[in-house]
């Protein structure tokens, strides 16, 4: 039985960078991967949708090109084929980085397959089994599927599955209107697809504002995307008209309705991949949806065993994953107490523009009970936008009125994707605004803007 100082299962972003510091800091390290170096990001995730959003926007582009003063001969057209090769090119290069860098790591043993716990020191890996005294889980997760009536029955996409269309659909019905279902309902308008949204909650990814979420909906419905929110009662089938087809229903105001569509892609939520782990042979706890429950330096219940990635629910992005890695080997290795609890809350939400969020909605800083001050500035009155010729969507920050503490920010618009990292960074340094509103920002940008808004604020 092979014998390791740590093994770690799963290869995605918070397992490999910390295969290279345990080997680094001396110990021997078996890693186990049973599908794709890179995990989620590199494969189904990231790295091939933001390349999908990359074409789709120069399609936008192009097709606006007289408004710059640019002629083209002829309308737009896709070659789903080459944009489909250019993303699989993209992920490929970076997986495959993974992976050499992996099976050339010294005092690092790749192990390809299943891993299965056998007990808190042991892992079963096709005949081999492993034991170690200190295990690393990053096994990432999965689409999950909804209740839907019919759902079985008809073609379905999930956020992978969809990755390996080479066509561009006629009609792409989407049930889900959050990150993962706006992302991919632009990218296909934007490819030619007449596209239909369906979101059950009363507005579009819930999580956020209401005024952000209408800012969202104007921004796809002005390009011809049709939105469907307060969906009820939703089910499937094949179309009667013959043609494979497929039908969804729902509840609408005036009764059943009925649209029909050529795919289906559900982007209804994810789920961790700990239900064929047999996290239960090695004691370890896992709450009621599955996901791996960790403390503040996410360790399990089971001493020598760690959680990271979107298996532990602590989040569900990349740079939530190579966080989990950073706060495992500082404790282990650095003598540093970093801390889950001292992660601001950051993503960004990939249509175009992009939408760049950092810690509280307005939403949740009311219900704080602070005293709440907002600033808002609206695109077209950013120069930057202007002149770039994308003045839709608003920026908004969120203050404490008496401590000068940012609090959150929800920055929709060209480039806010970028622009959201100066208060990221100030929020961090726990600076009160105050410090941003002093600060000589490049002229022009959109970033320029931050300071004036700091003088802006006015009761929530």
């Amino acid at each position: 039985m092979p014998s390791f100082d740590a093994i770690i299962i799963g290869t995605g972003q918070a397992g490999s960078p910390l295969a290279g510091r345990l080997t680094e800091a001396g110990m021997k390290v078996a890693i186990i991967e049973r599908n794709l170096f890179g995990g989620t990001c590199v494969n189904t995730g990231c790295t091939p949708t933001k390349t999908l959003v990359a074409s789709a926007k120069t399609a936008q582009m192009a097709r606006r090109a007289a408004d710059y003063g640019v002629l083209l001969d002829g309308p737009v057209k896709i070659d789903m084929k080459k944009v489909k090769a250019r993303a699989d090119s993209v992920s490929g290069a970076s997986r495959d980085g993974i992976g050499t860098w992996l099976d050339g790591m010294a005092n690092c043993t790749v192990y390809r397959g299943h891993a299965r716990f056998l007990d808190s020191r042991r892992v079963q890996v096709g005949d081999d089994v492993l034991s170690a005294d200190k295990i690393f889980i990053n096994v990432g997760g999965r689409a999950t599927l909804p209740e839907i009536p019919g759902l079985a029955s008809v073609p379905h996409l999930t956020n992978s599955t969809i990755l390996d269309l080479d066509v561009v659909p006629d009609h792409l019905l989407i049930i889900g209107g959050s990150y993962i279902g706006l992302e991919f309902a632009q990218i296909y308008r934007r490819f030619g697809a007449k596209v239909t949204v369906f979101e059950t909650g009363p507005h579009l990814i819930r999580r956020e504002d209401e005024d952000i979420s209408r800012a969202v909906a104007e921004i796809l419905t002005a390009e011809g995307i049709d939105i469907v929110t307060g969906a009820a009662n939703l089910s499937v089938s094949r179309a009667t008209n013959g043609s494979g087809s497929i039908a969804l229903s729902h509840d609408g105001p005036n009764g059943l309705q009925a649209v029909g569509g050529s795919h289906l892609l559900v982007a209804t939520g994810r789920r961790p991949n700990t239900d064929d782990l047999d996290a239960e042979k090695a004691g370890i706890a896992l709450d009621a949806h599955g996901y791996i429950i960790v403390d503040d330096a996410l360790r399990t219940n089971v001493d020598g065993i760690w959680a990271m990635g979107d298996c532990n629910g602590k989040g569900a992005f990349t740079h939530t994953a190579y966080n989990d890695f950073e706060i495992v080997a500082a404790n282990l290795l650095d003598n540093d107490p970093r801390r889950v609890s001292d992660r601001i809350p950051v993503y960004a939400l990939y249509i175009d523009p992009p939408l760049g969020r950092v810690g509280l909605t307005e939403t949740e800083a009311k219900k704080s009970g602070r005293n709440i001050v907002v600033s808002t500035r609206p695109m077209a009155r950013v120069s930057r936008a202007i002149e770039k010729g994308e003045t839709q969507g608003f920026m908004k920050i969120v203050a404490d009125a008496d401590s000068g503490e940012i609090l959150g920010a929800a920055l929709l618009g060209t480039g806010c994707d970028e622009v959201v990292h100066s208060l990221i960074d100030v929020m961090y340094a726990r600076r009160p605004y105050e410090q941003v509103r002093r600060g000589v920002h490049i002229h022009p940008t959109v970033s320029e803007l931050l300071p004036t808004m700091m003088a802006e604020f006015h009761p929530a």
